[in-house]
Formats: structure tokens, sequence, C-alpha cells
């Protein structure tokens, strides 16, 4: 079948609304700012900045949030026919700092985790190339258990999977439940990626780039990125196990909400290109230094082939 989707992003889908004041307490900003957010709608928006077909599977209110997150992913040629608008629970909304190193944030989830198994068809699956989803989206049910179905399904048709480990007690308090969720996502093999701050969040303990790649390389990860802010990337896979690069200076930083995600983008567009391991993490550095230098999204015409 020819493949009519890049990548299918299954997951959170919610108002993000920063903080205009820079490096300060949520309890301190008086004025915010409002931003279309969720980690994988922010891979799907800035899939498509880059040139690629990418379809979101979420849910939101049918409310004027909910109408304005779907206009916003309609304008960003972001495919919305996965997206559930409910009357049985109101838009979730995250309330973020503007900060330059990792943001302070407060969420009140409603409808993003209401994901049925209905909204993504076997069919639409075997037209996408890459599943991502996220571990935000994995801590609630019913969306963890469709993702979860719908992951191996996307396995069993030759899918890549891919997952942003973006842990957070303040999302999913349990630790052991996270853990076998995670892995129970990771038996499917998928591209993964996740930050030094994800991984202390997780253990609860700074443990080594050597420990964390161990880890989840066990747990059946086929690749693996850790991203370390400042201090670079360490990448694993099987073929030329693990390499360090060093991070691009950036300067001017406006916004480090969604870097991860732009990061990630720039990483899943390499592969889809069939570019290096090391080639896709100096595309994802360069989109990533490109978001920091931006509030909200990423710009529009981004020469990629530049980059």
């Amino acid at each position: 079948m020819k493949k009519t989707i890049d990548i299918i992003c299954a997951g959170e889908l919610l108002i993000d609304f920063i903080g205009n004041e820079i490096n300060t307490p949520i309890s301190e900003i008086e004025n915010y700012e409002r931003f279309l957010g969720g980690s994988p709608t922010n891979v799907a928006i800035y899939g498509a900045k880059l040139g690629l077909k990418t379809t979101l599977a979420a849910s939101c209110g049918n409310d004027g949030l909910g109408h304005f997150m779907v206009e916003k992913l309609n304008q960003n040629q972001v495919k919305t026919t996965l997206i559930e608008k409910t009357n049985d629970y109101p838009s979730s909304v995250i309330f973020v700092s503007k900060s330059n190193a990792t943001p302070e944030f407060i969420a009140y989830r409603q409808a993003d985790f209401h994901i049925n198994e209905a909204q993504i068809p076997d069919t639409v699956l075997e037209e996408a190339q890459i599943f991502h989803t996220t571990c935000f989206a994995l801590s609630k049910n019913p969306a963890r258990e469709t993702i979860l179905k719908k992951a191996k399904k996307a396995l069993q048709l030759g899918l890549q999977t891919s997952i942003d480990l973006n842990y957070s007690e303040k999302i999913w308090s349990d630790r052991k439940e996270a853990k076998e969720v995670i892995a129970a996502y990771l038996d499917t093999k998928p591209l993964v990626k996740l930050s030094d701050d994800d991984c202390f969040r997780l253990f609860n303990e700074t443990k080594s780039d050597e420990e964390i790649i161990e880890y989840f390389r066990n747990l059946g990860a086929s690749a693996i990125c850790l991203t370390k802010g400042k201090n670079g990337v360490s990448y694993w896979d099987s073929q030329l196990g693990v390499l360090h690069k060093e991070a691009p200076f950036v300067e001017n930083i406006k916004d480090t909400t969604g870097a991860g995600d732009a990061f990630w983008t720039g990483f899943l567009y390499g592969k889809l290109k069939g570019k290096t391991p090391l080639e896709c993490i100096t595309i994802a550095q360069k989109i990533a230094a490109i978001k920091l230098q931006h509030l909200g999204h990423l710009p529009d015409n981004i020469q990629v082939e530049k980059i």
C-alpha cells in the first residue's frame, strides 16, 4: 500500500497558557499567552512545517478551546480526521512558566486522555510510516489501552513506533505503574527520546548515561536519544553502539517549551529521509535551536534542505 501519512501522532491535545514574564514562578505570573500545545500535537505541527504529512489522533472538548485547537491544526496542514470533539469533558489546559531552563507547569486535564480505539482504525495505520506517542498520553486510560493496542498493531503492520518518555510525577504519580506501561510500549521496538530531566523524574535518582541506555535497550528500544540540554546528546542503536554529540551554542533563547518536541521532529524527519543517525541528530539540534529562539511554535518556511 502507498504510504500517504509520514507520522501518526497519538496523545495529548491541549492549550498551553505560557506566562509573559521570563523566569518567573507561576505564583507570581500575572499575564499568559495562549498557544496550541501537547507534545504529540507539537510533533504533528512541526512535522508539517518541515513538509511531512502528519495526522493527530487526540481528543478535546466540543468547546471554544477545542474549536480553536482544531482550526489551528488545520491551518498548519495537520490532518485532523482522527480528533474526537467530546461533549462530556472540557478541553485540557496547562499553565506554563516561560523559562531558560525546564519550565514549571500546572496541568488541568479533562478531555485529552479520552482517546478510544475507534479513533485510530487499522486502515489508517496501514497508510503510515511512523506511530508516535508520549509518556504523558500513556498516563491515563482509556488513552493508555488504546495507544498500547494500536502500537502493537502498528508493529505488526511494519510501522516504526516512537515515544517521547516525557515522564512527570505531576502527571503520573505511580512510578511503578509508569515503568510497567513504558515496558509494554517498548515491546514494540520504538525509537526512544528522553531527556536527563525525564530520567531523574522517572527513576527518582541520578543515573549515568550508560545506565539509562542499558535500561531502555534491555526493554526493547531500537534506538535511544538521551538529550542533555547544553551538554549535548547521547545516542545508542544496535549498529553504532553509543555515541555522543555536543550541543551547538544557542544565543537569544526566548522559550524552551516545545524544544524537545522540535528536536524529536527533526530526528524523525531525518529517519524518514533515510539519513544516518548522526545526520538525524544534527538536523534535530538545528530544529531545536530554531525553536528555542521563537516563542510558541516553530516559524514557517524553514529551509530544511539547507540545514
